[in-house]
């Protein structure tokens, strides 16, 4: 049996007088590929938000392996991210690092290892989705879907446990959405 790693409970997100939601309540377990489909504007980025603690719910709760992530204080919920790797929708890459400089920031940032034995993992993630020669190249210079999968490095930069991604093919050609489908 897979161990429960999400779990969502009677959850309220509104912005002032406008409720998004109400009453929701699921759970993910581990290996699990949870997706939350809608309409433009239903709240699935609103709640990928929550999920990733950059908006508090009204009420209800949100437990990450276990965890309260809903009512945590910085300290923890940083911790709990740690476990969590995300792909925004955009990609969000920073324009004036590097493919590997973008993928090594998440290993410089919150693991122990080298120098040396961030480069090599960085180089290493690139390579797991097909990026394997773009080090050195800049977000300017490759395509949309190669800028997708770049997030997707970044994305699992860290072994996450659960990796969260906001539309992750939106924009993309149906052969580079195939690619990027492949390697979920």
């Amino acid at each position: 049996m897979s161990k429960e790693i999400i779990t969502v409970k009677n959850l309220r997100v509104a912005y002032g007088d406008f409720v998004l939601f109400d009453n929701i309540n699921f759970s993910v377990n581990e290996k699990d590929i949870f997706i939350i489909m809608g309409a433009s504007g239903c709240g699935k980025s609103s709640m990928l938000r929550v999920l990733t603690g950059l908006v508090t719910p009204v009420k209800g709760e949100v437990l990450i392996d276990g965890k309260d992530f809903s009512a945590a204080d910085e300290a923890l919920k940083n911790e709990i991210m740690k476990k969590c790797g995300v792909m925004y929708q955009s990609g969000a890459l920073f324009s004036s690092m590097t493919l590997k400089e973008n993928v090594a920031m998440p290993l410089e940032l919150y693991s122990s290892y080298t120098a040396a034995e961030i480069s090599e993992l960085a180089s290493y993630k690139l390579a797991l989705v097909g990026l394997g020669g773009f080090d050195d190249f800049y977000p300017s210079e490759i395509s949309g879907g190669m800028k997708k999968r770049a997030a997707l490095a970044r994305a699992l930069a860290l072994d996450p446990k659960i990796v969260y991604c906001d539309e992750p093919s939106a924009g993309l050609d149906p052969i580079s959405s195939k690619r990027l489908d492949d390697l979920f």
